[in-house]
């Protein structure tokens, strides 16, 4: 019996030292390929924790397999957006403008009862209340309000609602998202104004830039460039 405690003891400081070591802090903050690896370790552990039988190295070495698999593919991802992708997949826009995209809904194998539910752990009620309801890679529900509904609303202030929108993520870090730039109706020849104007020579400098829906534009360079944050007015000069 002794032995069976100390090696569970053992197991369970390997594998806690493993989960804390992918850097993920709990199960919402998983993407898919994160909780198919985190499901098999804890399979794996299982085993030599229970048989006495089984020797240590025979769960320890699977687990460390999957654990540099994993780190495998988090470098991956962050290094190409076709295996990011593939391997988190993409946001989902359930709802656009209060009106429902069927199509997706039925894509992300959502029923309309989810989607309701959803909405209600947000507060939101009603979908005229929703201008952009958009599924997350880790199964979150993001919900932008419409502007008379965002708080405190502007309708009860009396002055025009400001206009809302999707933000277009241009750069991700260090990556030009080419078909974002032009959805914002942006091209490459704004975009490179606007980094000799803040004085970075290319993207891999950037860590994110994004254009709001009212245009302005935020810019966050990354660490080794400083980090500095800035926020440019609207407008296409």
């Amino acid at each position: 019996m002794l032995v069976l405690f100390i090696r569970s003891v053992l197991i369970y400081i390997f594998v806690f030292i493993i989960i804390r070591l992918t850097g993920k802090r709990q199960l919402s903050d998983l993407q898919p390929f994160d909780l198919v690896i985190t499901l098999l370790i804890a399979d794996l552990a299982s085993g030599p924790a229970s048989d006495v039988s089984m020797p240590l190295l025979h769960g320890i070495i699977p687990i460390l397999a999957l654990f540099l698999m994993q780190k495998l593919i988090a470098f991956l991802v962050l290094r190409s957006e076709k295996i990011r992708r593939l391997a988190c997949g993409h946001s989902l826009i359930l709802v656009e403008k209060g009106k429902v995209v069927e199509k997706t809904l039925r894509s992300a194998s959502y029923t309309l009862n989810d989607l309701i539910a959803q909405l209600r752990s947000q507060e939101v009620y009603e979908l005229r209340q929703v201008e952009y309801a958009i599924l997350e890679t880790n199964g979150m529900l993001s919900v932008i309000k419409t502007g008379l509904e965002q708080q405190p609303t502007y309708e009860d202030m009396g002055i025009e609602p400001p206009k809302v929108g999707l933000p277009y993520y241009i750069v991700e870090d260090g990556l030009l998202h080419r078909g974002a730039l032009r959805a914002s109706g942006l091209d490459e020849n704004w975009f490179n104004k606007k980094l000799r104007y803040l004085g970075y020579k290319n993207e891999t400098e950037i860590l994110m830039m994004c254009v709001n829906a009212d245009g302005t534009v935020h810019v966050q360079a990354k660490e080794t460039k400083g980090g500095k944050v800035h926020v440019l007015p609207g407008g296409n000069d």
